[in-house]
């Protein structure tokens, strides 16, 4: 039951970002923008950020899991990229702010990334469930620039 627990805690923590996403989404401000021709359709951002949030769930769950003790700097990244994920929905789509969203997923690429390393030295598996997110977030990144660029 304990366990159980546990991983409705990181259910709970890893969906924080799409509290976020819920009251600041794309509006008329954002369809008016212009986007490259691989801009994915806009269903396709919620059942990949899903994903994305469960895969970060189960990779936090498993690497305090497997942690002895020593969890504070693996942990403190974990919350850190997820504050920096949340942020972004404000700035760009709060905001109307792509220079500046931009910014917050260069930092939130370089806290994922350290995310990885350091989960990957408690629980293997735990640092691979979040290159998903990294990926994703470079793409993200790739498309947050390009928006910022053609509609300067």
């Amino acid at each position: 039951m304990k366990k159980i627990v546990l991983f409705l805690g990181f259910v709970v923590i890893a969906f924080l970002p799409a509290v976020a996403g819920r009251f600041f989404t794309p509006g008329e401000w954002y369809y008016e923008l212009q986007k490259p021709t691989w801009t994915p359709p806009s269903w396709v951002f919620g059942p990949v950020w899903t994903f994305l949030y469960f895969l970060m769930a189960i990779s936090g769950y498993l690497a305090w899991s497997g942690s002895s003790g020593r969890r504070s700097v693996p942990f403190v990244v974990y919350g850190i990229q997820l504050f920096l994920n949340a942020l972004w929905s404000v700035i760009f789509f709060g905001l109307h702010s792509p220079g500046l969203a931009f910014g917050d997923l260069v930092v939130l690429w370089f806290a994922i990334l350290g995310n990885v390393v350091l989960f990957w030295r408690i629980n293997r598996a735990s640092g691979y469930l979040l290159i998903p997110y990294f990926l994703w977030t470079s793409f993200a990144g790739m498309l947050n620039l390009a928006i910022w660029k053609l509609n300067a």
